[in-house]
């Protein structure tokens, strides 16, 4: 069977659920997107909400861990992977599709966030690569989003990370910081 490759950008609607097999001990983490285009009149020039497309995402293994320990309900994330369709029928006996996404890739998205990457070699120990978390972002009345916290990035100091945010939160699970698989 075909799964389509595809990228959204939504919204956690929850937090992230770490789930670990009784029989095989594997882990894999479960949490759902909300993704909701604004569309503009023509005529009237007025913006609106489309339809929310909502998306089950399921991911495996040690990036399981990662997405548990980086991202929270209502975080913006740009989500890769295989969709897949499948037919239930619900509690009122009625025929429903869901879309599931099997991820390959994910992360935050910075149009009003910043974030910092702590890279972990294989195994989930923490390589010399150590940064800050991601700064969550967090509404702020009607007028939109605004980041809950930020780190001025410095390009006159190669774009270091400030040691005081680097040092003790070397797998980003204080304060939920994006993780990366890379082994360097």
């Amino acid at each position: 069977m075909y799964e389509p490759q595809i990228t959204v950008v939504g919204n956690l609607v929850a937090d992230p659920e770490l789930r670990v097999s009784q029989g095989s001990g594997n882990e894999w983490v479960t949490f759902r997107v909300a993704a909701t285009p604004r569309i503009k009149d023509r005529q009237t020039q007025a913006w609106t909400d489309g339809e929310t497309l909502w998306l089950g995402c399921r991911a495996y293994g040690e990036m399981a861990q990662n997405i548990a320990k980086s991202i929270r309900k209502g975080d913006r994330v740009l989500v890769q992977g295989r969709l897949s369709a499948r037919t239930y029928t619900d509690s009122q006996g009625q025929q429903r599709t869901s879309l599931d996404l099997d991820v390959d890739e994910i992360g935050p998205s910075l149009w009003r966030a910043v974030a910092q990457v702590t890279r972990i070699k294989s195994g989930g120990q923490s390589g010399q690569f150590g940064a800050a978390p991601v700064n969550h972002v967090q509404p702020q009345g009607q007028s939109g989003w605004v980041a809950a916290e930020s780190t001025p990035w410095n390009p006159s100091a190669g774009g270091a990370i400030p040691p005081q945010r680097a040092q003790g939160d070397l797998n980003g699970a204080q304060s939920g910081g994006l993780n990366s698989d890379l082994d360097f």
